[in-house]
């Protein structure tokens, strides 16, 4: 089902996606959050643990990663050997950009007997730092796991973070970082929303503040929401995370309704990250064709970044 604008040009382009792909033994893979038309192309689509697992187990020689900066990288230290593209490098994350991985490196020496989780949304050198890194699908699982009594560090997201305090009863000590997007969503319009839509039920990703948690019918990440969407029967949906994930849940709901959550900002309707949008079509074609941009990390930061990952992996079983 191709639910984005057709036209020559982009027909074109996708017929030689195609046939590079095939030529290189490449691997696309999208974000949820990645315009129509990426998604429409890929391989494999899925959030950032989907998207780990998948780079984690691939055959392919070549993978082309349309997500954000530190996705590439993950995928480049789970797969050392394989050629990881990102077809445009200033594709970055503001929560990533919100921990610095020398001030994140202090304030773990500052407190030592803690257990460091970090978010899968940093950088390589801020996972090299960590003891287990997680994603918003498995989070709450990992936490779970410890110790009732183990002192944690969390970071960086602190909406996350809360939230995961809040369901586990745990007192994680949180970094003070936030997306951009999800830090933005404005409590009072989804109100307005829900009364115009009365049998709309809320979905919220628990990277938004927490009182848009207290609203929400499911709070999860882009595939369980998803998932509920699917498997629940209300005819309407609110969803209060990056726009991009309504394509898919268009594409395997087609008879339900899913009105996008605006942000705090006039004349706004729907709420998008910008980095996410940096990838085209176009620039598929030009990273498969050219063989860049190319991810690369560091050896040594990507040898200690690996085992928080893997970590995560095993303990998401």
């Amino acid at each position: 089902m191709n639910l984005s604008q057709k036209n020559p040009e982009t027909d074109a382009l996708r017929e030689e996606i195609m046939r590079l792909k095939k030529d290189k033994n490449a691997l696309i893979m999208a974000h949820y959050y990645q315009r129509d038309e990426i998604q429409e192309i890929a391989d494999f689509i899925g959030d950032s643990l989907a998207l780990a697992r998948q780079a984690a187990k691939t055959d392919a020689d070549v993978i082309v990663m349309c997500g954000v900066n530190f996705m590439g990288e993950t995928a480049k230290i789970l797969c050392p050997d394989k050629t990881v593209l990102l077809p445009d490098t200033e594709a970055g994350c503001s929560l990533a950009d919100s921990c610095d991985p020398v001030k994140f490196e202090q304030f773990v020496k500052e407190h030592p007997d803690h257990t460091v989780i970090s978010y899968v949304n940093t950088s390589a050198a801020v996972k090299a730092l960590t003891d287990i890194v997680v994603t918003s699908g498995n989070a709450r699982k990992i936490v779970d796991k410890l110790p009732e009594d183990e002192k944690i560090i969390f970071g960086p997201d602190r909406n996350l973070g809360e939230y995961i305090n809040c369901v586990t009863g745990r007192s994680m000590l949180l970094w003070d970082g936030a997306c951009h997007v999800h830090d933005r969503f404005s409590l009072e319009k989804i109100d307005e929303l829900k009364r115009e839509h009365p049998e709309a039920k809320v979905l919220v990703h628990p990277e938004c503040r927490r009182p848009l948690q207290l609203i929400a019918d499911k709070v999860g990440s882009t595939a369980a929401l998803l998932d509920f969407a699917r498997s629940d029967d209300a005819p309407e949906y609110i969803v209060v995370t990056e726009s991009g994930i309504l394509f898919e849940m268009r594409r395997q709901c087609p008879e339900k309704k899913f009105i996008p959550a605006p942000p705090d900002e006039p004349g706004c309707m729907c709420n998008e990250c910008d980095y996410m949008k940096r990838n085209t079509l176009r620039k598929v074609y030009e990273a498969l064709r050219d063989g860049k941009p190319e991810v690369t990390v560091d050896a040594e930061i990507a040898e200690k970044a690996l085992r928080p990952i893997v970590r995560m992996l095993e303990m998401s079983e």
